[in-house]
């Protein structure tokens, strides 16, 4: 079982940090996208103002362009599925 973020942490994070990072399938486990099944990396990253917000892209990119230039994870599945969080950091994420 993944450790849930919850908003005592969070609100440790430092601001525009990135938080945590992985790769996950492109699938219902893990970042449903495309549903094509190939492997996507992601990052989390902490906003300015106690927001925050999930990019990913093909696992062939490094996290720093995804960062930068990746897509903005928008399904709350799919955001729970990379970072288990409680309601309070949930209500904080950025859409």
């Amino acid at each position: 079982m993944a450790k849930i973020l919850t908003y005592e942490k969070f609100r440790e994070l430092a601001p525009g940090a990135v938080f945590a990072k992985g790769i996950l399938p492109d699938n219902s486990t893990g970042l449903n996208m495309t549903g094509g099944g190939n492997m996507l990396k992601w990052v989390a990253v902490k906003g300015w103002a106690q927001d925050w917000c999930v990019y990913t892209h093909w696992a062939d990119n490094d996290f720093e362009f995804i960062e930068s230039s990746g897509d903005k994870v928008e399904s709350e599945d799919n955001i729970q599925n990379a970072v288990p969080c409680d309601e309070e950091v949930m209500n904080r994420y950025r859409f």
